[in-house]
């Protein structure tokens, strides 16, 4: 329900408490649910591993890390931020980077530039009943563009939802990178008049560029 309260969010009691569009919410607590999927297993090795090289980690080492680590600040929660520690920084880069299937780092990298963006938009089509997802891609995306998406939704749906890691995007022929098997190995075939929606950003050293967010409708077949 809807309330009017001091900004708050997260758990309290048995209550939680978040931000929505228009204002103030609160439910009562739930247990969440914990389907185990392989992609959560995966998640959570991951972070445990990266945890466990952290403490691996003699005092200068750690101490590298946690200064580098104060020049970044936490996403923006109820308006306020603060600087990550040495732990944070250490699991942000070599999460990713052992998503991405790279070797793990022990030395902070320095913030890099990224190149450009290579793919530019999500183009669906529907020729004779077989479905397919591309990306818009005039120039190569290099090895380490990723790709993220969702579950298909309602043709309604316009604010973006919880996109999850499907692969890197593949180079491109004729102008245009094919993700129908990335999307289709992790949601199966869209069904016609939903909604997809597809992410993609760089990654360098660890560090990932904001994320592009584009979305489409399966049409019906021409």
């Amino acid at each position: 329900m809807k309330i009017l309260e001091i900004p708050e969010s997260g758990k309290c009691g048995l209550t939680v408490t978040w931000r929505g569009r228009t204002g103030l919410y609160r439910r009562a607590y739930v247990v969440p649910r914990n389907p185990n999927t392989p992609e959560q297993t995966n998640a959570r090795t991951n972070l445990a591993a990266s945890a466990s090289a952290y403490r691996a980690l003699d005092a200068a080492a750690q101490d590298a890390w946690n200064s580098a680590a104060l020049k970044l600040r936490t996403r923006s929660r109820l308006g306020s931020s603060g600087p990550l520690t040495g732990l944070q920084f250490y699991t942000k880069i070599n999460s990713v980077l052992r998503l991405m299937g790279q070797d793990t780092v022990d030395v902070p990298p320095g913030q890099p530039n990224f190149p450009a963006l290579a793919p530019q938009g999500l183009v669906i089509t529907n020729t004779s009943g077989v479905i397919a997802l591309k990306l818009t891609c005039p120039a190569n995306p290099g090895e380490y563009t990723m790709i993220r998406a969702c579950a298909p939704q309602n043709a309604g749906v316009r604010r973006t939802p919880h996109c999850a890691f499907i692969g890197t995007c593949p180079a491109p022929a004729a102008g245009s990178a094919d993700i129908t098997s990335l999307y289709t190995g992790r949601y199966g075939v869209p069904s016609v008049g939903t909604r997809v929606f597809v992410q993609a950003n760089v990654m360098v050293d660890g560090f990932e560029s904001a994320r592009f967010t584009w979305s489409a409708l399966v049409p019906t077949a021409s």
